[in-house]
């Protein structure tokens, strides 16, 4: 039987899987843990079923992996890339499934590969990966079932659906495409189907504990909607949205535009060309919704798939047939640095500030509030939480009373920096009001409160007037790191009782 299972594992494809891993784990310490990574472990460190922006898969990961290997940046990393391993398989069976041969699959796999997306979403350790992940498993139970009629593949698609949505919500856009294109299908009769409603049934029981929750706590999502809107959405805008959908893929976009020509134009995958729609709608949805450019990928897989049997089809000389994705892999490797950190902080300073002078190009370097920085955004959320937590000790070992010390940051990265890295320190968890550290934060202390470690780029009126001994311990010196200038102040004397100005200045808050 196991002989049987693994002849029928296509060596090339094998290969590019176990490459993808191994490339990535040569370098996962080539920077520092990413800022969203550390939220995402502090959430493990609260297993719920909601958070404050994420539903609670991730966190559930998150403390599964901590329980296995602590707090581990090559755990997480390895989490991450063997997740990208197994969607190289997925990539490759889905090619197959819209009518390809093993060229295509290998095509396919290989235009992964080479997606700049693929190489940074499958490096860190956040909902992003297991979204795409998710979003491709559904996909292909969705074309499995067209090509088998076997009724299981529509539990499959709605246990897969039920986790998607409890990874992140934007999985909705996706089902809700498929429920708007599909009543205009040969495919409508599935809706009479008594199993596609048991996989729905299934689905929302995995989904309902976050749906108790977000009741519970006052549907914190659209306040983190309205956030995004404000901060962060208002920013987008057709040229920079429309652009990045070529660009995210890099070289991979070789495949997803000839992909998404091939499913709405070739009469060959004609039973699939719902696909295509299906891929606009979520493109075209998110523009008009104003969502950010990186939240389409989880169709890019399905793309890249039909991208492969699309040339297959379309290359019929053997020499052109073996050329192609030579060209395709020497094409990207150029563009690797961009998508993967395989030098270090210095390194890829250089490398970015070559693209930006000599070619102009600072796509990749523009941040989400739109300014133009040395190092992507991502890359830049990767350096300075070592220091973060090496200023902070410093703080906490000139504390005497350490029993009546307590350690605030002001946003969810600096916490987490403190809480995660900090545990080699010994240090206490930080207190936050930023993201989900809202929802663990102390109401009262034990004991009055007399030394405090502050962290925030600059020191409040608020803490100034309330301590009559503060120091600055120092401030994050990396001027590539996007928390430069931000500082550690060691507060002790207090003037007046923290303890009762923290009741005042937590009261009706969570």
């Amino acid at each position: 039987m196991l002989k049987g299972g693994l002849k029928r594992v296509d060596p090339v494809i094998l290969a590019i899987a176990l490459f993808n891993i191994a490339a990535r784990l040569l370098v996962y310490d080539n920077l520092e843990y990413h800022r969203d990574e550390l939220l995402y472990l502090a959430l493990g460190q609260h297993p719920d079923f909601g958070y404050a922006t994420v539903p609670p898969l991730i966190g559930w990961v998150s403390w599964m992996l901590q329980h296995v290997f602590a707090n581990s940046l090559f755990a997480i990393r390895l989490f991450a890339t063997t997740i990208g391993g197994i969607m190289v398989f997925l990539v490759a069976s889905m090619a197959r499934e819209l009518g390809g041969s093993r060229y295509a699959s290998i095509l396919a796999a290989t235009g992964l590969t080479v997606s700049g997306f693929f190489m940074r979403t499958f490096f860190l350790f956040h909902p992003v990966h297991l979204e795409i992940f998710l979003w491709t498993v559904c996909l292909l139970m969705v074309i499995k079932f067209i090509n088998t009629g076997r009724n299981s593949f529509l539990i499959y698609f709605g246990i897969a659906a039920g986790f998607a949505l409890l990874n992140k919500y934007l999985a909705g856009l996706l089902f809700m495409g498929l429920l708007l294109i599909i009543p205009f299908t040969g495919y409508r009769k599935i809706f009479s189907n008594r199993h596609f409603w048991y996989g729905m049934i299934a689905g929302g029981l995995i989904f309902l504990p976050n749906i108790i929750w977000q009741a519970l706590h006052g549907f914190p999502v659209f306040s983190h909607i309205s956030e995004l809107y404000d901060t962060q959405l208002v920013h987008m805008n057709a040229g920079v949205f429309f652009t990045e959908q070529l660009f995210m893929p890099f070289v991979g976009s070789i495949f997803t535009v000839a992909g998404l020509i091939f499913l709405l134009k070739s009469s060959e995958v004609r039973r699939f060309r719902f696909l295509g729609f299906l891929a606009l709608f979520v493109i075209l949805a998110l523009f008009f919704l104003k969502g950010k450019s990186y939240y389409t990928l989880g169709v890019m897989p399905m793309l890249i798939a039909a991208g492969g049997v699309a040339y297959e089809k379309w290359l019929r000389n053997r020499i052109i047939r073996i050329a192609f994705p030579m060209a395709v892999v020497l094409l990207a490797i150029p563009g690797v640095p961009a998508g993967l950190p395989v030098w270090d902080k210095d390194g890829l300073v250089s490398y970015f500030d070559v693209l930006h002078r000599r070619y102009g190009m600072d796509l990749g370097l523009r941040f989400e509030d739109g300014t133009i920085h040395s190092l992507p955004q991502d890359y830049a959320d990767m350096i300075g939480w070592e220091e973060f937590a090496t200023l902070t000790d410093s703080a906490y070992r000139m504390i005497e009373d350490k029993g009546a010390a307590m350690i605030y940051a002001e946003n969810y990265g600096q916490a987490g920096a403190i809480t995660i890295i900090g545990k080699k320190y010994g240090l206490p968890e930080a207190v936050s009001f930023h993201e989900s550290f809202r929802y663990w934060f102390p109401r009262e202390f034990p004991v009055e409160i007399t030394s405090f470690i502050y962290i925030n780029h600059n020191l409040g009126g608020d803490v100034e007037e309330l301590f009559g001994n503060i120091r600055l311990i120092g401030r994050i010196s990396d001027p590539h790191a996007r928390e430069y200038g931000a500082a550690v102040w060691l507060c002790e004397d207090p003037v007046t009782s923290f303890n009762d100005f923290w009741r005042e200045r937590t009261a009706g808050m969570r």
